[in-house]
């Protein structure tokens, strides 16, 4: 990997394009390098992942007015269109708004693998873009693979290096330009091309961060498919010759300059050097629980604790929860957020999977986490929940907060320590670094997990054969011709999204 210095530039400096961030990403998207057999493995599983959280939200309204949406643009002239999870593989649309569709299908339960460092992103949120346009053109397994392998290193790269959350910028900021990047890839596109779409890419998906703040809406599982969708019609700009703000990172009016550290401040941003191996999705992390990343561990704890001191599961002997964690976590996801929203039990499922103390005190009663049962109103809305709940608070702690930003894999943190005081003087304390699904965790995913997460949550969904139709096809995804992409989907029940009704728009 070589470190790329990135800061703001005078538009009389005349920074050259090869010197620009833009570039250099799009070089390292070009560079036709092979791709590791442990990387095809992981892609594989990342796929498996995708899919099977898309399924278990085919009838969430998000998802249905998503699906709607697509159905209402007929496949494009110039390929074959492409698939929208739930229904039959010969049902084309338009590629754009399949992406739409299966992208926020992906995001809606907050459900699939994750990379934090300055940044924090969802890298799956790659995928259904490129399998998209995979679908419509007629790539091959082969071509896909090297194309999410790339967005995964575009993105984490960029999350290794640029804070967007520091300056109330979503995180999708970072996913724009590597699913361009990952989409040029996987087309075989020149440097050029890819380039003026990175800057299309990023230009069109920089937003503020209040989606994910206060009373959280259902625009959180659209936010990434919008990029996706913006990277896909980026590319077919570029592709006709049309070119983008230039520079784009680095220029005086630009994301740098304006949204980010602004002028003075140097980022250093890794990107692999030419012929090196993009391996970045290994650094990657999936998710065992329906929930914000930084809980995963802390659930994890929860079920722990309950299973040691089922008295503390009671808030009647309980005097206080605190939960010693980084910074990320305290601001963001606990009570260091200032949103009383994090202890409304009457909250939306949106808002419960971003408040920590809400999901361990679930956790902790339940000795157990359910991407369904766990954020129900009634599973809210109990009397003791409520109780226990509004006990449990969160601190920044610096030693955690430099676990979480650091670089080396024996000290990366993600957890925290756990402070439970009860009535009667007693004191449990307890912490987890990382979680059980973590490589490094108690229980590593492997594929027998990926599978098991996708049978699971396909179980009354989609029908036995199905399912074993689309696990067999996408483990044997290097070697797909064109036309066997076209089952790179699943295809629920007979009669299952019949119990849901469209809504009505404007298409």
């Amino acid at each position: 990997m070589k470190l790329h210095e990135v800061r703001v530039y005078k538009s009389e400096e005349n920074l050259k394009r090869e010197d620009q961030l833009a570039w250099k990403i799009a070089a390292v998207a070009s560079d036709k390098v092979a791709v590791d057999d442990e990387v095809t493995e992981m892609v594989i599983n990342r796929i498996i992942e995708n899919a099977s959280v898309a399924v278990a939200s085919l009838i969430r309204k998000p998802v249905v007015s998503a699906r709607s949406q697509a159905l209402a643009h007929s496949k494009s002239a110039g390929g074959a269109g492409a698939n929208i999870f739930g229904l039959p593989a010969d049902k084309r649309v338009s590629v754009e708004w399949a992406a739409w569709a299966n992208g926020v299908a992906v995001r809606e339960l907050d459900y699939h693998d994750t990379f934090l460092a300055e940044e924090y992103s969802h890298p799956g949120d790659n995928i259904p873009p490129m399998i998209a346009v995979a679908q419509h053109v007629g790539c091959d397994g082969m071509s896909l693979i090297r194309g999410i392998a790339t967005g995964y290193e575009i993105q984490i790269d960029l999350a290794r290096a640029i804070s967007l959350h520091r300056h109330k910028i979503d995180h999708v900021a970072h996913l724009g330009p590597s699913a361009a990047a990952g989409i040029g890839a996987m087309l075989g596109l020149d440097t050029e091309v890819i380039y003026q779409a990175i800057g299309q890419a990023l230009h069109t998906t920089t937003a503020t961060r209040q989606s994910r703040k206060g009373e959280i809406s259902s625009w959180k599982a659209h936010a990434p498919a919008l990029a996706g969708k913006v990277a896909i019609e980026s590319i077919d700009r570029a592709m006709r010759g049309e070119t983008s703000p230039t520079p784009i990172y680095e220029g005086e009016d630009g994301v740098i300059a304006w949204l980010l550290s602004g002028p003075g401040v140097v980022y250093k941003v890794p990107l692999p050097e030419a012929g090196e191996a993009k391996r970045a999705i290994l650094l990657s992390y999936p998710k065992e629980h329906s929930a914000e990343y930084q809980a995963q561990a802390l659930i994890d704890l929860a079920r722990k604790i309950n299973a040691e001191h089922p008295e503390a599961t009671n808030p009647d002997n309980v005097e206080s929860i605190v939960i010693h964690t980084s910074h990320h976590t305290h601001f963001v996801i606990g009570s260091g957020a200032n949103d009383p929203q994090k202890y409304d039990p009457t909250a939306n499922r949106e808002t419960l999977d971003h408040s920590i103390p809400y999901m361990f005190t679930v956790a902790l009663q339940d000795g157990d986490w359910h991407h369904v049962r766990s954020y129900l109103p009634e599973r809210a809305q109990r009397v003791d929940t409520v109780a226990l709940w509004h006990k449990v608070t969160t601190v920044e702690d610096p030693e955690w907060s430099r676990r979480y930003l650091s670089t080396d894999p024996d000290e990366m943190a993600f957890g925290g320590r756990v402070v439970i005081t009860l009535k009667n003087g007693t004191v449990i304390e307890d912490e987890l670094a990382v979680a059980d699904a973590h490589i490094h965790g108690a229980r590593p995913f492997g594929r027998e997990q990926y599978i098991h997460k996708f049978r699971t949550l396909a179980e009354g969904i989609v029908d036995e054969q199905e399912i074993e139709r689309f696990l067999e096809l996408v483990q044997r995804l290097p070697e797909l011709s064109a036309n066997e992409m076209a089952g790179l989907t699943v295809t629920a029940r007979a009669g299952y999204l019949d119990s849901v009704v469209e809504p009505k728009g404007l298409f």
